[in-house]
């Protein structure tokens, strides 16, 4: 099979990442399929900042913050982007080499363990769930171009016969990981079109706010989920601190960011501030959770989210009054 690439041109030594994964930030990664949103769009000469309406509608589900991820819908309205399941019933990469050939991104579900883009993390440490875009697949040469996270990789060899299972003992497990792929139009909407969606999509999704406070919902049961996550291995704490303070203030960070884009005027400033305000207070409360577990000590944590508490009233009574 050949070696086309659905972004011609597009070299991992060169890229650059969007100013939304810029290091400067609180927190310059968020989740995985968020993060890989931003960066295709990012290589389409699109704006990420368009989309993140939907970060208003996060809330606390018990265990964890909402994994948040851009609706698909949301996608079609603002770019044209249609993405839907792609069916795998044959090998992996030969669906995947299909569509490349048709110009479209297939959105993968691999593991970490064979990505060296998440070297110290996972890579060839542990296996994890994560998904990438895959821009150029080179079959007779073993090597991948993928989107992943705050960034575009390559990878080959070994860490390609390991993430396609190419090596495995015939008797193993056919791989069908959960596959999307994104399909282009030939045009997209002008900016001032997409600002217009967006600014729509920002009252539809205001409305599906969680109708109580998430955050003072999380600070209810906080220091006892510490206490217990305390009793762990500590390499328990790097996933409840990712799944809890992390989503939240990377949400909150993108809520910000799509606050200011939708309002160049200012007159959501006061909205994106308080949105920032959570992401800084989780922030600065993450690192007061390793203290926590490490010393023990769970009564500080107690009031440590409230910044963010009323930071998020504060955005969403300004949102309701100005979003009409």
């Amino acid at each position: 099979m050949g070696t086309a690439s659905v972004f011609p041109g597009l070299d991992p030594a060169t890229y650059r990442p969007h100013a939304l994964h810029d290091h400067e930030r609180m927190w310059p990664e968020t989740n995985c399929y968020v993060d890989l949103w931003i960066e295709v769009l990012n290589a389409r000469a699109l704006p990420p900042e368009a989309m993140l309406s939907f970060t208003l509608t996060q809330d606390f589900e018990g265990d964890q913050f909402t994994f948040f991820k851009v609706p698909l819908e949301d996608l079609e309205v603002l770019y044209g982007i249609r993405c839907t399941e792609l069916a795998i019933y044959d090998r992996v990469e030969r669906h995947v080499a299909e569509q490349i050939g048709r110009g479209r991104l297939c959105l993968v579900e691999m593991d970490s363990f064979y990505m060296p883009d998440t070297r110290g993390v996972a890579y060839r440490l542990e296996h994890g769930k994560t998904t990438v875009a895959i821009n150029r697949l080179d079959l007779a040469n073993r090597t991948l171009d993928y989107f992943h996270n705050a960034g575009f990789f390559r990878l080959e060899g070994e860490d390609f016969d390991g993430l396609f299972q190419l090596d495995a003992p015939t008797d193993t497990l056919p791989f069908l990981p959960y596959t999307e792929f994104a399909k282009f139009p030939a045009a997209h909407p002008a900016e001032a079109d997409m600002a217009r969606a967006a600014r729509r999509l920002l009252r539809f999704h205001l409305q599906r706010r969680p109708l109580e406070n998430p955050v003072a919902a999380f600070v209810a049961v906080f220091p006892g989920q510490v206490e217990a996550v305390a009793e762990r291995p500590f390499g328990f704490f790097h996933k409840y601190a990712f799944n809890t303070l992390r989503q939240l203030g990377a949400n909150f960070e993108l809520a910000a960011s799509h606050l200011d884009w939708i309002a160049p005027d200012g007159t959501l400033s006061d909205a994106a501030a308080a949105a920032r305000r959570i992401a800084e207070n989780a922030k600065s409360v993450q690192f007061q959770l390793a203290r926590a577990v490490t010393r023990k000590r769970f009564e500080p944590l107690a009031t440590a989210l409230d910044p963010a508490v009323s930071a998020w009233d504060e955005m969403i009574a300004v949102l309701e009054r100005r979003i009409d």
